[in-house]
């Protein structure tokens, strides 16, 4: 049987959840005004909506107005973008993932360092 796939959420749809995970729960204004870039109300508003349908957010009525809550964690959702990237352009390869950080220069040699000491960390436990 076939893994159902998780679904991914836009660039927009993280700026939104970045500004949730980061104030906490939070009105449409009130997301709408820690937003980097200028979005109008009904925007946010929508995004919102489409974030409770997925099933990212909860939402709470307060004195008129939604109440929204992140219902899954940063790393989680980290987790599932990494997942999505791995399988999608290194062919499930975590190996091919890392190679490709090191060829670009993406990992220096001290940031290799210290993810062969987290490495070995995990080893021991």
């Amino acid at each position: 049987m076939a893994r159902k796939k998780a679904e991914n959420l836009t660039p927009l749809e993280l700026e939104i959840m970045h500004v949730l995970w980061e104030i906490g729960p939070g009105n449409v204004q009130s997301v709408q005004q820690h937003l980097e870039r200028e979005l109008a109300y009904t925007t946010v508003q929508t995004m919102l909506n489409i974030l409770h349908k997925k099933g990212k957010v909860k939402r709470s009525l307060k004195d008129r107005a939604y109440v929204y809550t992140p219902v899954v964690s940063r790393s989680h959702v980290t987790r599932q973008h990494i997942t999505d990237i791995v399988d999608r352009l290194f062919g499930g390869s975590a190996e091919s993932l890392v190679m490709s950080l090191v060829e670009t220069k993406q990992l220096t040699p001290k940031k290799l360092a210290r993810l062969q000491r987290l490495l070995e960390e995990e080893g021991k436990k």
